[in-house]
C-alpha cells in the first residue's frame, strides 16, 4: 500500500529520512554533501533537465529539513530555483477567439491593455494588463481565461504573489502557515520547514539520562493516517524511536470542549482556537474580532501543559497533520509547554530512518479520550463536542447556533459577516484546512475516507463523555 498521495511528498520524505539517519549516527555534518547524490545517484537525472539541478534543488531541501535559515522565520518556504516550470499566471486568450466584431473585451478593459492581430484575435499586453478581469467576464465565447499557479490557487487568503523573474513569493505579514501551496504545489518549490532534528536531540539526551522524558502527544487524525499498518503499531513504533509515551491530544480537545462550552454561555459569542491557521488570520484580517476568540489554549497546548504540571524533567513533541502547528509552538503562551511539532510525514520518515517496521510491532494502546475529543479531528467534530459541553454543564437555556467552517474560504466568508453584524451564529469553528485536521499538508494521504475512520475511532472510545474523559486527569 502506498505511503504518500504524491511522489512530492515521497520525495521530500526521502529527503527528511536521510538527514534524520544521519543525525541518529552522529553524522550528519560529515554526510550533508552526500544527501543528494544519495537520492539522485548517477548522472541520469529523473525529475528535471540535468542531474547537478536536481541535486542543487536537493541541497536546499536539506537545509529546510534541518530547520533552515534563521533570518527567514516563517514555516512555508519557497525553493527559488525549484519554482520554474509553471508558466506565467494571469488572463490569457485561448484559440476560441473568434475574431469578432463586438470587441467587448477591448471596451471594458481600464488599461487598454487588449489589441487585436491581423486575423483579429484578441491579443494582452501583459505590461499594461491588471488582471481585474473584465474581459473574461464580457466574452461572449469565453476565450479568455484566467491561468492561475497552482501555489496562488490554494492560497484562499492571497498570500501568495509572483515576483518579476517569476518565482512564487510569500507575503509572511499575510500568510498562516496552513501549508495549502505545500500540498498543491507539483514541483515541491514550496516546503515546510522541519524540526526534525530537534526532536531527534530530545529523544537521543533522554537516552542518556534516565530522569529525562520525552512525551508523544498525537493528533486524533493519526487515526486515518498510516493505513498499510494499526494504530497500535504505530504507538508501539513511536515508543520504539524513543518516547516515553504516548498521549492522545484529544484529551485536551476534551478539555477545551469542555471548558469552551462554559466560556461560550458566559460571553454570548465565540470563535475557535483550536486551529491556530485560523487563530492567525483573524489576528492579521480581523483584527477587531480578536476578542472573541476564545481564551483557551489550543487541545495541543491544553494538553501539553497538564503533563508538564504533573510531570518533572518532561519534554513534550507533538505530533499531527498541521504545518502551523510548527508556528504555534513558537509564540509565547505556548513555548513553555510543546517543545517540537512533527508532522505525519516527519514521522514516517523518522521510522524508516532507524529501519523500524511498524507492520512487524505488536499493538500498544491509545486510549484515553472521549469520543467527542477524537471528532475533533474533521470539520464538524468541535461544533458536536461544544455542543456535548454544553448539555453536561446543565446550560439547556443556551441556544446553540454554530456556524461550521470547512475551510479557509468559508472561515473568511464568516467572518466577514461577523464583521458587518449579519451573522445569525453564537459560535464560529474555523478550520483552515478542507475537511479539518484531516486535511492537514502534513498528513501522508488525503480524502473522504479519512472522515470515515476518525468517527470510527471515536466511537470506539471508552470514555462516553467529554466528563468520564477530563475526570481521568485528576
Amino acid at each position: 500500500m502506498r505511503k504518500f498521495d504524491t511522489k512530492v511528498q515521497h520525495l521530500k520524505y526521502k529527503v527528511l529520512r536521510e538527514v534524520a539517519r544521519f543525525a541518529w549516527q552522529d553524522s550528519l555534518l560529515d554526510n550533508i554533501l552526500r544527501i543528494p547524490e544519495i537520492i539522485v545517484p548517477g548522472k541520469i537525472p529523473t525529475m528535471r533537465c540535468c542531474v547537478y539541478k536536481e541535486r542543487a534543488i536537493l541541497t536546499e531541501r536539506v537545509k529546510l529539513a534541518m530547520g533552515g535559515s534563521i533570518d527567514k522565520p516563517n514555516v512555508i518556504q519557497v525553493i527559488d530555483i525549484a519554482c520554474d516550470e509553471c508558466p506565467a499566471a494571469g488572463y490569457d486568450v485561448t484559440d476560441s477567439c473568434r475574431g469578432c466584431l463586438a470587441h467587448r473585451c477591448e471596451d471594458v478593459c481600464p488599461r487598454g491593455a487588449i489589441s487585436f492581430d491581423h486575423n483579429y484575435v484578441a491579443h494582452i499586453d501583459k505590461s499594461k494588463c491588471i488582471e481585474c478581469g473584465r474581459c473574461a467576464k464580457v466574452c461572449p465565447y469565453n476565450a479568455i481565461t484566467n491561468r492561475k499557479r497552482p501555489c496562488q490557487a490554494a492560497c484562499k487568503i492571497k498570500a501568495i504573489s509572483i515576483s518579476s523573474d517569476g518565482v512564487a513569493k510569500i507575503d509572511d505579514d499575510k500568510c498562516i502557515s496552513c501549508g495549502a501551496c505545500v500540498y498543491q504545489c507539483p514541483f515541491g518549490a514550496i516546503t515546510d520547514k522541519s524540526y526534525i532534528l530537534n526532536v531527534i536531540d530530545l529523544i537521543k539526551n533522554s537516552e542518556n539520562n534516565t530522569k529525562y522524558k520525552v512525551f508523544a502527544v498525537v493528533a486524533p487524525s493519526i487515526s486515518s493516517q498510516f493505513t498499510y499498518a494499526k494504530l497500535g503499531q504505530v504507538i508501539s513504533g513511536l515508543k520504539e524511536l524513543g518516547f516515553f509515551t504516548v498521549v492522545e491530544a484529544a484529551l485536551g480537545a476534551d478539555m477545551v470542549a469542555y471548558a469552551e462550552a462554559k466560556e461560550l454561555y458566559e460571553k454570548g459569542f465565540l470563535t475557535s482556537s483550536c486551529c491556530p491557521a485560523f487563530v492567525s488570520y483573524i489576528n492579521s484580517a480581523f483584527p477587531a474580532l480578536k476578542e472573541h476568540i476564545s481564551h483557551n489554549l489550543s487541545p495541543m497546548a491544553s494538553i501539553a501543559k497538564y503533563i508538564k504540571d504533573t510531570h518533572e524533567n518532561v519534554k513534550v513533541v507533538f505530533i499531527g497533520p498541521c504545518t502551523a502547528k510548527k508556528a504555534e509552538v513558537r509564540l509565547k503562551t505556548v513555548r513553555p509547554y510543546v517543545d517540537s511539532a512533527l508532522t505525519f510525514e516527519e514521522l514516517q520518515a523518522l521510522f524508516d530512518s532507524r529501519d523500524i517496521d511498524i507492520t512487524s510491532l505488536g499493538e500498544d494502546v491509545l486510549d484515553n479520550a472521549s469520543y467527542f475529543g477524537r471528532i475533533f479531528a474533521r470539520s464538524g467534530g468541535l461544533t458536536d463536542a461544544v455542543a456535548q459541553g454544553l448539555k453536561e454543564h446543565g446550560f439547556n437555556d443556551f441556544e446553540l447556533k454554530a456556524c461550521t467552517c470547512d475551510g479557509i474560504e468559508e472561515c473568511k466568508t464568516a467572518l466577514l459577516r461577523k464583521s458587518k453584524g449579519v451573522l445569525p451564529a453564537n459560535f464560529i469553528e474555523g478550520m483552515a484546512c478542507e475537511g479539518g485536521c484531516i486535511g492537514g499538508a502534513g498528513c501522508l494521504t488525503h480524502g473522504e475516507k479519512n472522515r470515515a475512520q476518525v468517527d470510527k475511532y471515536g466511537k470506539e472510545a471508552l470514555e462516553k463523555t467529554i466528563s468520564d474523559a477530563i475526570s481521568l486527569l485528576k
